[in-house]
């Protein structure tokens, strides 16, 4: 581009002004949402038969479509695959270049194509005939080539699409994600789909990490200290000490090995601060904090997140389901961006405020 068109163009005059900029928008946005809520008089007997078909394929479920339409059945397959259906793309035009090698006779076909006749898709369906693939097709009518070559069709309408033109693909792509999230997330709940699974389709990421069990992200018990809750403030701290990286707090057990309380280095700040080597000596049963908050065994991490944020911990216990301790969730090992604002340092309470601390039957800190 030349310097002269260049600044001809950073000069031509807007043809829009602001408020008629945001009009438009709002006007694309309430086109593509009609589109969307007019599926919903057109869901009926042939999306539950789409829907079981899908459920029930013994392979896998292979997504079409060309242009816009295509790019939107990458979403899908990749929707489907995380939700417990095995599925993927294949590009219409690919195929005829080795790739229908990707069918196979227990897979099924979902297609996309709002006219229904695309040259490239519709040239796929006799060779997926004679295979004996199933198809169901997603388009604007019955009438197409797409709808009547198809074992199932589910029409979106003949819609008039968001652009000012009327020719880009918008209305009709938003109806087939809508529509294709409708049959990817019933045949999920269709297969009694459970967060677990979802976790294990999703071990990275945010969905990942949250969905992952505490127990992978726990300091192991040999890395955190632990105390005998009938045992002297100065014998315990004396007993716990490890080298290395430690925990913000010791776990106190009680004869049978259950946890019975936990002591914070802010509690030992707070005897310190006294000033009074006596307390040192007492009974740690009287300082600590009883019946600390605990996550169990097994839990996802995101529970243990939630706790941690909205109590402002910074150490959870994991226990077994007799109590027992097993590990220490640390804030420092999981803090992210889940978790939002300061972290105090005691997990005896929901308060941000730093907890009573008994130093003597009967006295408060």
């Amino acid at each position: 581009m030349s310097r002269s068109s260049s600044a001809a163009r950073k000069a031509a005059p807007s043809l829009l002004a602001d408020q008629e900029i945001l009009q438009c928008g709002r006007r694309v946005v309430a086109s593509e949402a009609r589109a969307v809520v007019e599926l919903l008089d057109r869901l009926d007997r042939r999306f539950i038969d789409a829907v079981k078909l899908i459920h029930d394929l013994p392979g896998a479920l292979i997504v079409t479509g060309m242009g816009k339409a295509g790019l939107v059945g990458q979403k899908l397959a990749a929707t489907f695959a995380s939700t417990g259906t095995r599925s993927h793309f294949l590009h219409p035009a690919e195929a005829f270049h080795g790739d229908l090698g990707r069918v196979g006779s227990g897979d099924a076909v979902l297609a996309f194509s709002q006219s229904g006749e695309t040259a490239e898709l519709v040239q796929l369906l006799a060779p997926l005939e004679s295979m004996g693939v199933p198809v169901i097709g997603v388009t604007s009518n019955e009438c197409n080539t797409l709808a009547r070559r198809s074992r199932l069709v589910l029409t979106i309408g003949k819609l008039d699409e968001a652009c000012s033109l009327g020719l880009a693909p918008s209305a009709s792509t938003t109806a087939m994600l809508a529509l294709g999230d409708a049959l990817a997330l019933v045949t999920s709940q269709l297969r009694g789909f459970r967060p677990e699974d979802f976790a294990k389709y999703h071990p990275g990421g945010a969905l990942g990490r949250k969905l992952s069990r505490v127990d992978d992200h726990m300091r192991a018990l040999d890395q955190c200290r632990l105390g005998d809750a009938h045992g002297l403030v100065r014998d315990v701290l004396v007993a716990s000490t490890r080298p290395g990286r430690r925990t913000g707090a010791i776990m106190l057990v009680d004869e049978e090995g259950r946890l019975a309380g936990l002591f914070t280095d802010s509690d030992l700040a707070r005897l310190i601060e006294r000033r009074n080597e006596v307390a040192l000596d007492r009974p740690i049963a009287e300082v600590m904090t009883s019946a600390p908050t605990t996550v169990q065994s097994g839990e996802p991490l995101g529970a243990a997140l939630e706790l941690l944020s909205e109590r402002k911990f910074s150490e959870l216990p994991v226990v077994d389901a007799a109590g027992r301790p097993l590990g220490m969730i640390d804030v420092t090992d999981v803090f992210d961006s889940e978790l939002q604002g300061p972290v105090a340092a005691h997990p005896g309470g929901a308060s941000s405020e730093p907890p009573v601390v008994r130093l003597f039957p009967g006295e408060t800190a």
